[in-house]
């Protein structure tokens, strides 16, 4: 993303991303890992756990279009700032609810509901930042490695949740995510700027080479947001039903993965956390490498099949592998298989958010956040089922209805044009000659 002679802050801010990105992962995947321990102190089972995991997801969902709206109206910058604050507190808040307590179950949904609400903020800003910052040619690679932080949270999750709760208990694991969520909203608010001509350290060469491969901006001030349009586009649509299938297979890893592998395949705390480990990796190297592929795949064949393309393939493998996988006696070959439909999946990633600031322009955020709002439903709904189908039917079962919600995500991804804009009907012009001659 860089050249000779020009800055690369839009590089760093990033980097940082990517970093936020890690941070906002382990925040909401740290309860899979002491999730152990939890359900032994508050004394309920897997599916009353997973009514708290699908508690953080509703809240998430349900604010993901107005932290869009607040991410264009505030900016990246304050949002995210104060997102990492939120998180923080909500994240200290859940070690506080007493176990004691008759409504405890309840008060760990508030909780958890609250921590969504705060990191709601984290990609709809993100990709309004993409949308001032990023040239359309290096999309991808942004996306791809602001999304890889997805992976890199989840897969230091396990490893570093586990010590810290045998080390402190797993109250312990939320405060140790709240000190670094605060940190890093320090960090993010003294060096990031909304847009690159704000930033002091942005240099000319910078500024041109960004401007160059931004779409032409509106004339005047840009308008509100032009719900018809949204609403009635075929690719919008495409993305929110895609993006469901992507959510509902990937929160099977991030909420219920640690546990299988401790309940189901019979791994003790510290082989489940190395084993753990294994599909988040893999989502970071998908990650990246679907960034990359999807630039040069766009560059060559177009953005069709450099977004939409890509992602069906993306799609297509991960169902054959979770299919595998959930079959596989053996539990080291089991794992490895899954990981890389987990790896397979995250191929896509950075098409999702690309496409979104390709055709959306202004209103990044918003199209984002209704976009990610399908991810959100998808991965609280298997939140809840997953430990139902794997009680009433197997763990293959439920990695198998997996591999068929993500097959449906072809057919969704299929009528996605990213070269198609979404642009709000324009009224035409009075015909003033017209009135002149009516007066006559």
């Amino acid at each position: 993303m860089a050249g000779a002679g020009r800055s690369s802050v839009r590089v760093r801010l990033v980097a940082m991303l990517f970093v936020i990105s890690a941070i906002a992962f382990l925040d909401r995947t740290n309860i899979s890992v002491a999730g152990v321990q939890m359900r032994q102190e508050y004394a309920i089972d897997q599916i009353r756990l997973g009514w708290v995991f699908s508690a953080f997801l509703i809240g998430y969902a349900a604010f993901q279009v107005p932290a869009g709206w607040l991410a264009a109206r505030l900016g990246p910058r304050r949002l995210l700032t104060l997102a990492l604050v939120w998180w923080g507190v909500f994240s200290i808040a859940t070690a506080w609810v007493p176990p004691g307590s008759a409504h405890a179950i309840t008060l760990l949904m508030l909780v958890r509901f609250g921590l969504g609400i705060g990191e709601a903020a984290v990609y709809p800003s993100g990709n309004q930042f993409v949308s001032r910052w990023v040239p359309a040619q290096e999309r991808g690679k942004a996306n791809g490695l602001i999304f890889a932080g997805v992976g890199a949270g989840s897969g230091l999750t396990p490893p570093l949740i586990s010590a810290v709760v045998a080390f402190g208990g797993w109250r312990a694991s939320f405060y140790v995510c709240a000190l670094i969520g605060l940190i890093a909203a320090v960090v993010w608010f003294v060096v990031a700027r909304d847009r690159p001509q704000e930033h002091p350290r942005v240099n000319a060469a910078e500024l041109a080479h960004i401007e160059a491969g931004l779409p032409d901006a509106p004339a005047g001030a840009v308008g509100p947001i032009p719900w018809r349009a949204i609403l009635g586009s075929r690719a919008m649509w495409g993305l929110f039903l895609s993006y469901f299938a992507f959510g509902y297979v990937i929160w099977i890893f991030f909420s219920w993965f640690f546990i299988y592998l401790a309940e189901a395949r019979g791994l003790d705390l510290k082989s489940s956390a190395l084993f753990g480990m294994a599909p988040f990796l893999a989502m970071t190297v998908g990650c990246l490498a679907g960034g990359v592929v999807n630039d040069a795949v766009s560059r060559r064949h177009g953005l069709y099949w450099g977004r939409s393309g890509l992602a069906m393939l993306s799609f297509a493998l991960t169902a054959l592998f979770l299919l595998i996988g959930s079959q596989v006696d053996n539990a080291p070959l089991a794992v490895m298989t899954l990981a890389l439909g987990g790896g397979a999946i995250y191929l896509s990633q950075s098409s999702f958010w690309s496409v979104t600031a390709d055709i959306a322009g202004p209103h990044t955020g918003v199209v984002s956040g209704l976009m990610n709002v399908g991810c959100q439903i998808g991965g609280a709904l298997t939140a809840s089922l997953t430990p139902w189908i794997a009680a009433r039917y197997g763990w293959a079962a439920a990695f198998g209805t997996g591999a068929g919600v993500v097959i449906l995500g072809i057919a969704a991804w299929a009528i996605v044009d990213p070269r198609r804009l979404i642009e709000p009907e324009q009224t035409p012009a009075p015909d003033h000659g017209a009135a002149v001659a009516q007066q006559a």
